[in-house]
């Protein structure tokens, strides 16, 4: 997955201000105690960064975005 279309998943999920802080400020244990941008900055693989996403709001992202 793009760096690119990881972004835009997330803010299709989340809307585009809410993805920016769900990036920045949630911490996911799936990521070793990461945020999402901590976790791209190190260079964690953004499948592996969207797929911890997918766990973390199970309800939210639909089934066409996993």
């Amino acid at each position: 997955m793009r760096l690119t279309d990881f972004w835009t998943r997330l803010e299709q999920v989340f809307g585009s201000a809410y993805a920016t802080s769900i990036a920045a400020d949630q911490v996911l244990s799936q990521l070793g105690g990461r945020t999402v941008k901590q976790a791209l900055a190190e260079g964690e693989a953004t499948v592996v960064v969207w797929r911890a996403v997918v766990a973390a709001y199970p309800d939210r992202v639909p089934a066409r975005l996993r």
